[in-house]
């Protein structure tokens, strides 16, 4: 490279800064717990809105809504007055509870929202700590909550966000060192009754078919009641539904032991996140889980904010 007298200067001021020894340079590591949510997220944090729906409207509306909501970065539908304001929310866990009490047609057309939603809506401000938020999170095992947005509204915080918490760990923690849970399963002639049932037993949004790779959850099935609604007029009891008649999906099998980032950065391109590993099975909510673990906990990495300008163009780059 040639240089001019009149840049040299500009050149070993810029080449100089840019090859300081930093201990920062390769982004430090720190301790999440503490990191607020903005710290963390930053404007990312509002760049999605809250999917709401009036306390008024019908329940076969909410319904209808969760089928294509429930596991996205929105998750739960943020229930409202006639003045906009925040009274519930209404996710997979409210219409099947609302369901196992009210199982037939009539119910999803008569009844309004209000009655099948929580009232247990967390509203949290950007400045609330990781570990504040997860400690609520696991007291409500409910994952979802909604902090306020730049667009008089409010945006969500749901497990499946914290994905991009764990694609900046950086930790020796793989799949196989994540804690292992039952695997609840049911049987092909087994009733949507006892499907249901299955799954407030045991706390879980999804359980597998015995022997198999497929799955039935809370969207998959207020998308089968959904469809009963809306081309089998003749069926009354949604309970009475037997299993067979849903359509499962399959759950992605990962075959290699996986670190903590990458299996976050896998799940992130997920539509509907869930995998398994040999007999670890992984869901957003266990994502949540395991980083409030001592050995998550101090391995996040924050991007460098620290910038360096050109002497001559006036561009600045981060190192």
């Amino acid at each position: 490279m040639i240089l001019t007298t009149n840049n040299q200067n500009g050149f070993e001021i810029l080449w100089r800064s840019a090859n300081t020894v930093r201990p920062w340079k390769h982004s430090p590591k720190i301790n999440i717990s503490e990191l607020t949510l903005k710290q963390i997220f930053s404007d990312s944090l509002t760049d999605t809105p809250c999917v709401y729906l009036n306390k008024e409207r019908e329940v076969h509306i909410a319904t209808e809504m969760c089928v294509q909501y429930l596991e996205s970065s929105v998750d739960s539908i943020v229930i409202r007055d006639d003045e906009h304001k925040p009274l519930g929310m209404v996710g997979g866990y409210d219409l099947l509870k609302y369901i196992r009490a009210n199982p037939t047609r009539d119910s999803q057309y008569d009844a309004k929202v209000k009655d099948a939603m929580s009232k247990n809506l967390l509203v949290v401000e950007k400045d609330m700590t990781f570990q504040n938020l997860m400690e609520k999170w696991c007291a409500s095992r409910r994952a979802f909550a909604i902090t306020p947005n730049a667009f008089q509204g409010y945006s969500p915080i749901s497990a499946r966000k914290m994905l991009e918490v764990g694609i900046k760990c950086k930790t020796d923690v793989s799949i196989s060192s994540m804690p292992k849970k039952k695997l609840i399963t049911f049987q092909p002639d087994d009733s949507l009754s006892k499907i249901v049932d299955l799954m407030f037993k045991h706390n879980t949004r999804k359980l597998l078919l015995e022997y198999s790779d497929q799955f039935i959850s809370d969207r998959l099935i207020l998308k089968e009641i959904s469809k009963l609604l809306k081309f089998q007029p003749d069926v009354d009891n949604f309970l009475e539904v037997p299993i067979n008649q849903l359509e499962l999906e399959n759950v992605t099998v990962i075959r290699e032991d996986l670190g903590l980032d990458h299996l976050c950065a896998k799940m992130y391109e997920m539509e509907h996140p869930y995998v398994i590993y040999k007999d670890i099975s992984v869901t957003p909510w266990d994502i949540c889980n395991m980083l409030l673990s001592e050995k998550i906990s101090e391995s996040y990495e924050m991007e460098s904010s620290e910038r360096i300008v050109c002497p001559h163009c006036g561009k600045g780059f981060k190192i």
